[in-house]
């Protein structure tokens, strides 16, 4: 029998019981998981975007093409290396291919795909690849640029956290509000749903930033992207407050990890924005 998708736990209290598999479909050494399902469907929305923002620039196709080449290669590449490096730094010593490839031989070779990843390191990844898409394509504005990414990252990081949640992990701290999950995969306890926190904060991210873009008003380009950093990462500075730490060492901190990771790019936001806006005030 299909298990019930509330849990009783408590006198008066139904829980939602999250038993769902993480795997779709399982071909031995490859299988499908909702994860990888809802990541690519987000960058593929994202994609279609994006690409309508460039054809309305007049921008070729091919530079596009690209552009998107370079964007996925640095955010993976980032969210993998930046998850070992803030989280897991000695892996680096221990099993560095296993950071590149999507195998692991701890205690045997098996299919992991890429499930270690960090929204901070993609960020840095994307500016990155950012930069270096602008080395070699220098008539395409950088702004421009960050500006069409800024409005679809929001609607991606949304996918994503919820593969998070078919995956039972980033889970919030214990708690009895009548719409806490148990994940039955972690322990039998309610929990906050933070995966679905953030995914909706950042649905509401992307709908601010929408609004945004189709305002008469104009605005300075740049003043997009300097939102996003603002929004979205202190959408993920307030959901930190209600998840577990991801690693051990984060218990002796005041702030987790992903709070001190997401101040700078706050700071940084406020300020662009600052300037950006002063911008557009000094051209009018």
């Amino acid at each position: 029998m299909r298990p019930s998708l509330f849990s009783a736990v408590g006198a008066d209290l139904a829980y939602v019981r999250w038993n769902i598999s993480p795997i779709i479909l399982d071909l031995g050494l490859l299988s499908l998981r909702w994860y990888s399902l809802l990541f690519m469907t987000g960058i593929f929305i994202s994609y279609q975007i994006v690409r309508q923002q460039f054809r309305r620039a007049k921008l070729p196709d091919r530079t596009f093409e690209a552009f998107v080449m370079y964007v996925l290669v640095g955010m993976i590449l980032g969210m993998r290396l930046g998850h070992f490096l803030f989280y897991e730094p000695q892996v680096f010593l221990e099993r560095p291919l296993e950071i590149l490839l999507p195998f692991s031989n701890s205690p045997k070779i098996r299919f992991t795909g890429y499930q270690a990843l960090t929204s901070h390191g993609g960020a840095l990844g994307i500016l990155i690849s950012l930069w270096l898409f602008v080395r070699k394509y220098p008539t395409v504005s950088t702004w421009f640029l960050l500006d069409q990414l800024a409005l679809v990252a929001p609607l991606a990081g949304a996918f994503i956290r919820l593969g998070n949640l078919f995956n039972s992990e980033m889970i919030g701290h214990p708690t009895t509000v009548p719409w806490a999950f148990v994940f039955p995969s972690f322990d039998l306890i309610p929990r906050h749903p933070t995966q679905i926190y953030e995914a909706s904060g950042y649905l509401l991210v992307f709908v601010i930033l929408l609004a945004w873009k189709q305002q008469k008003k104009p605005y300075s380009p740049g003043v997009l992207f300097s939102l996003l950093l603002v929004l979205l990462f202190s959408v993920r500075f307030i959901v930190e407050f209600f998840k577990i730490n991801q690693v051990p060492f984060e218990d002796g901190l005041i702030l987790n990890m992903g709070q001190l990771l997401s101040l700078p790019f706050i700071v940084i936001g406020v300020v662009l924005f600052y300037y950006r806006r002063k911008n557009l005030v000094a051209a009018n």
